[in-house]
């Protein structure tokens, strides 16, 4: 299996143009550079429609850049990344296969020492607690628990890239806390590199080392804030003021442009929301 620490991801100068028919089309992303080091924790936040989960997938290699170019551990991307996990907001667990069947799925396909493979499922289990439902099958799991499973299948092969959608956006709001705790425990011990895509500040600046803050269609990089405060993090940023300062800051880049109107009703009604 891979190592343990993360690659490089070097983001050059890309653009995305989606063809509508042979007259029109439509640009999603508008000249997006962004270097990633290795290990390091990138959320990238901006409202729908901007382009965050088409960036993902061009650095995943199942969507290739109009222009530009993505560089992963210094090679060029033309082709889906292999050392990777991809964790969506729906968990994608097959539901005839129970939730270690699900994990070693991973292994099986990608021919590996499945020893290994058994051995590591068990330890991610184990860290994310739900080693209890290992031989449930996904419709006897919450939906909490689906997604650990899906993220101990993205894991579990020790890529050194790990690539988030909205991973947490279907849980309710306790759940979503514990989950984002549990991903900052793991993260710490093996330091893959992330690119997560979220919707929600609070997820972004508690989990990262930076936030990359993109505006409205065509997307394209605003703002960059270094998060660089203690870890972990508290579950209530409000125990930490400096982790607040930068949530108010980035609401405050959104009223700047538009996507939020009026700072007692767009961020109070957008954290009510949640």
């Amino acid at each position: 299996m891979a190592g343990e620490r993360g690659a490089a991801i070097d983001i050059d100068r890309v653009t995305k143009v989606f063809p509508i028919d042979g007259r029109r089309a439509v640009q999603a992303l508008t000249e997006i550079t962004l270097p990633i080091r290795p290990g390091e924790f990138v959320s990238v936040v901006g409202p729908s429609g901007c382009g965050k989960s088409t960036l993902m997938l061009m650095t995943a290699g199942l969507l290739a850049p109009t222009t530009g170019m993505i560089h992963v551990a210094g090679r060029a991307l033309t082709a889906p990344l292999t050392d990777v996990g991809i964790v969506f907001q729906d968990d994608l667990l097959l539901e005839f296969r129970s939730a270690l069947d699900n994990v070693l799925l991973q292994g099986r396909i990608r021919r590996l020492d499945m020893r290994d493979v058994r051995a590591r499922a068990a330890e991610l289990l184990e860290q994310l607690d739900v080693a209890q439902a290992a031989d449930r099958y996904p419709r006897q799991l919450s939906g909490g628990m689906r997604q650990r499973v899906s993220l101990a299948r993205a894991l579990v092969h020790g890529p050194s890239v790990l690539l988030m959608d909205e991973p947490f956006g279907a849980l309710d709001a306790l759940t979503r806390l514990q989950v984002r705790a549990d991903l900052e425990r793991l993260w710490l011990s093996e330091r893959q590199t992330v690119l997560f895509i979220t919707h929600s500040i609070e997820e972004a600046v508690g989990l990262s080392d930076r936030v990359v803050v993109m505006s409205p269609s065509p997307g394209r990089i605003v703002r960059e804030m270094t998060i660089d405060l203690t870890r972990p993090r508290p579950l209530a940023l409000g125990e930490a003021p400096e982790l607040e300062e930068h949530v108010q800051a980035i609401y405050g880049l959104f009223e700047e442009m538009g996507v939020l109107h009026g700072k007692s009703a767009g961020v109070r009604g957008a954290r009510s929301a949640r």
